[in-house]
Formats: C-alpha cells, sequence, structure tokens
C-alpha cells in the first residue's frame, strides 16, 4: 500500500499529516509514504526530519475568501495539478490523504483525475477554501471539531505525536521541570506564541513577570527563534523566570506547566485538551477568526480563558490568569474540562478511514 500525503505550509498542516504517517507505519511498517510539498513550506524541514519521502509540486497559492482572483486559480493550477498526477502515477498510490494548504487542492484535483481515494482531515472549526473545495469530491472527511460545517464529516480531533497524545503530565512533571531549570513545587506558568514565538505576547509577558513572581509564580516562556531574549536580572529568592528562545520538547514544557498563554491554533488548542492543560488563549487578531472558534468550545466548557489580542494586558494577566494560577482546585477543575476535549486517538481513527476508504473504492 502507498498513501501520498497533502498538506503543507505551516505547522498547522504538516503535524497532524506526520502524526498520521507515524500511526500508518506502527500499524504496517511496510507501507509506502510520500508526502507532497512546496519548496516555501516547513514541510522541507520537518518531512525529511521524520525520515518520510518528499515530493515538490509548484505553490498555487489560494485566497482566503472567495475574490476575483479566485478565477484565475483553475489556470495557475493546471502545472501543480499535473506534477502531483505524475507523483500518484510513480507511487502507485492506493489513496490520497489531504489536510489542506496549497499543496492540498491539486493533489486532490490529481487523484479525482486518476480515480484514486481521497480522504481530508480538516483541522480549523472554519474549514479552508482547499478542503472545502476537496470535500465535494472526497470518499470520506473527517474533523478536529464537533460543530463542523463541513458536509456529511466525522468528527475524530486531529491526529497528534504520540509524545503528546500519550504524555502522563504528572508522572513526567519532576524531569520536566528540572530539564527547564524550574522549581519543582511552584505553580508554573508556560507561554509561547508557537513556533515562531508572538511579539504581542512577549512584551506583555515580560512587563508581567514582576507581578507573577512575587505572587509566587514561575515562567518558562518560549520567545520564538528570531525574536530577541530579554535581559534577565535574577532576583534572589524569587521563583525562576526562563526565556528560552524555542522549545523543541514541548511535551515536557506541556509536563513542566500548571497553565498555558497562547495563541489558540488548532493543534495548539487539539494538543492541550489532549494533555488536559488549562490555557488562556490569545487569537491571532488576523485572518477569518477560526482561531477564537477553535478555542471556544474548550473555554466554554470551562477548560481555559479566552481574550482579544487588543485587550492582552499586564493587568488582565494579573486579574485572570494569576488566580488559576493561585489556585490548585480551579487548576484541576479546568484541567478536567480541558480533558474533555482531548482526542488521543485521533491519529489510529484516522488510519482506520483511510484502509475503509480504500477498501470502499475496491469493492465499488
Amino acid at each position: 500500500m502507498h498513501v501520498v500525503l497533502a498538506g503543507g505550509g505551516t505547522a498547522g498542516h504538516i503535524e497532524p499529516a506526520l502524526a498520521l504517517a507515524d500511526a500508518l507505519r506502527r500499524q504496517d511498517p511496510t507501507v509506502g509514504i510520500t508526502a507532497l510539498g512546496t519548496e516555501r513550506g516547513l514541510e522541507t524541514r520537518l518531512v525529511p526530519e521524520r525520515g518520510y519521502e518528499l515530493e515538490l509540486i509548484p505553490a498555487v497559492p489560494l485566497p482566503r475568501k472567495p475574490t476575483p482572483e479566485l478565477i484565475t486559480v483553475p489556470g495557475r493550477l493546471r502545472g501543480t495539478i499535473k506534477a502531483a498526477e505524475q507523483v500518484l502515477e510513480r507511487t502507485k498510490a492506493d489513496v490520497v490523504v489531504g489536510f489542506g494548504g496549497y499543496v492540498a487542492l491539486p493533489a486532490y484535483l490529481a487523484a479525482k483525475r486518476v480515480g484514486v481515494p481521497i480522504v481530508i482531515h480538516e483541522a480549523n472549526a472554519r474549514p479552508g477554501l482547499a478542503n472545502k473545495i476537496g470535500s465535494r469530491y472526497a470518499d470520506t472527511v473527517a474533523v478536529s471539531t464537533p460543530d463542523s460545517k463541513l458536509r456529511g464529516a466525522r468528527y475524530i480531533g486531529i491526529p497528534l505525536r504520540r509524545a503528546i497524545a500519550t504524555l502522563n503530565r504528572g508522572a513526567v512533571r519532576p524531569e520536566a521541570r528540572a530539564t527547564f531549570g524550574l522549581s519543582p513545587n511552584l505553580p508554573t506558568l508556560l507561554v509561547s506564541g508557537g513556533s515562531q514565538g508572538a511579539r504581542r505576547l512577549n512584551e506583555v509577558v515580560q512587563q508581567s513577570v514582576p507581578h507573577l513572581q512575587r505572587a509566587g509564580i514561575q515562567i518558562l516562556h518560549a520567545v520564538g527563534p528570531k525574536n530577541e531574549l530579554p535581559h534577565v536580572d535574577h532576583m534572589p529568592g524569587m521563583p525562576p523566570y526562563v526565556p528560552v528562545p524555542y522549545v523543541d520538547r514541548m511535551d515536557l514544557a506541556y509536563a513542566a506547566a500548571d497553565m498555558m498563554l497562547c495563541r489558540a491554533g488548532a493543534m495548539t488548542v487539539a494538543e492541550l485538551s489532549a494533555v488536559g492543560l488549562p490555557a488562556a488563549y490569545v487569537p491571532l487578531p488576523i485572518g477569518n477568526g477560526e482561531q477564537r472558534l477553535n478555542a471556544q468550545p474548550v473555554v466554554k466548557a470551562g477548560g481555559g480563558l479566552l481574550v482579544d489580542d487588543a485587550e492582552l494586558t499586564p493587568e488582565w494577566i494579573q486579574s485572570n490568569v494569576l488566580p488559576v494560577l493561585a489556585d490548585p482546585q480551579r487548576l484541576m477543575g479546568m484541567s478536567r474540562a480541558a480533558a474533555e476535549f482531548g482526542r488521543p486517538d485521533a491519529d489510529e481513527l484516522l488510519v482506520g478511514m483511510v484502509y475503509e476508504a480504500i477498501a470502499a473504492r475496491r469493492q465499488g
């Protein structure tokens, strides 16, 4: 069996694809896996690092919303559809599994042309254009949220790395806090704006550090590899503030933390739910509003807080985040509420859907 994965551009598209690849290989080590990508996406680094074959096709950016530019897309897609078609034929693909992004739509259209079954996974609460169009031709569609607008979709959650999906935060906490140079017993806030960091979160948190430390809170702060690390005066007797450019072991960061301050990307919300970590979500103020929609179900259930980017201030953190970190019972309740939305078996559920799509097409 050979599976072609189409989900490039951002980590939000690539990581679920790689989690599926890992799950497929666990079930059948002989399965062939090829990922489609473009030269401008993070897949050029992430896919080879995980040991999977990567085929590059030309990038055709899609407008996020229907605009006059949409009329020009079919003409610009012809060459990239042909390139995707050649990959499907060369690998003798049994199925295309798409996750959205630049490479997904040409992969769907190529699969339709050559008669290869299509499985789609949509991570965001508000589907992207590629998956909206592709869902018309798909054999089966999986989604991350129960109130998805994609017709006939099955709610499974988001495929996650096994290190996250199987994480026992309590058991790993002593090792995790020691790894980052944190105190073993103090309430801990984890801050991250995603793989590149978020300047707005960084600025507000750095202003808040003295107030949090005086309240007995320690902070692990991933500022982003391209952002300047703050100068830190380590005051004797105060809880640690540990700024780092990047965290490559998010499982340990989650285990070290009692709460997180972060953006509300679909992967972030899914991972925090899977490990039962409460969060204060600050949706990205640009885009089509999908980050707010991603976080709303968990927040409504009591598993997190939600604040607009413009309203995030040191005063808001003191009034809203600090009281949660100072209340172990509230933290425990929010953790349980967040975990209710966790779907740690999404990767295995999606493997089952892949096999079902192949079998149904062969029988048909």
